[in-house]
């Protein structure tokens, strides 16, 4: 039990040991714990976004990456990243007001708002890396088609094989395959993550509906 449910515990107790709490006593409390649930969900997206990046460094030089920098995509790449990272920037400029705003709420039914308003924010979050990632590998897909000499000569014996389509289809199903065991660890990782801390969020706001009824 935390200490939010001890002091709601002993609210309005007639038992003169215990310290009768207001409701000011109590929305305190619960402005407090959302105000560190948002201050931690904005850490954990920077914390996110310096891992990837330190997982982006490191395969930078692996036979993989240098084959794919071959192909002098870079005018296709180089677009996307940086949209990319505008969007990242802004969730977590959204994450800091959110936050921010929260710290200095001054009534239950504007906390209220402003945690409604975080967990839109975390789902458009989520929701955008998910997108993104499904995006960004049929991007690099396309690329391969297109600019890897291995790739291209596959489809080429393939067409005059007449069996275009079913390289085609096979290649997009066990990319989509990939793709959705990929997408399930993220799910994993951000149910893990940011849903725990949306659950404790929920459990405020509930909280707070109770104390303005």
């Amino acid at each position: 039990m935390d200490e939010l449910e001890l002091l709601k515990k002993d609210w309005q107790k007639n038992d003169t040991n215990y310290p009768k709490l207001s409701y000011n006593d109590i929305y305190k409390m619960i402005l407090k714990k959302s105000s560190s649930i948002v201050k931690w969900i904005f850490i954990i997206s920077l914390l996110e976004f310096v891992f990837w990046g330190f997982i982006s460094f490191a395969v930078k030089d692996t036979e993989v990456m240098e084959r794919f920098e071959s192909y002098n995509a870079e005018n296709i790449m180089i677009p996307l990243t940086i949209i990319g990272y505008l969007i990242l920037a802004y969730f977590f400029y959204k994450f800091f007001i959110n936050y921010r705003t929260i710290s200095v709420t001054d009534n239950a039914k504007k906390l209220m708002e402003n945690i409604l308003k975080t967990r839109r924010t975390v789902k458009q979050y989520v929701a955008f890396n998910l997108i993104f990632l499904f995006i960004s590998t049929f991007v690099a897909l396309g690329i391969q088609f297109n600019r890897d000499d291995q790739i291209v000569s596959l489809i080429d014996k393939a067409a005059s094989n007449g069996e275009l389509f079913k390289f085609y289809a096979v290649t997009i199903l066990w990319t989509l395959l990939v793709l959705a065991i990929m997408i399930l660890l993220f799910l994993g990782f951000y149910y893990l993550i940011y849903g725990i801390l949306l659950k404790r969020l929920n459990k405020n706001y509930r909280e707070l509906k109770k104390l303005e009824v």
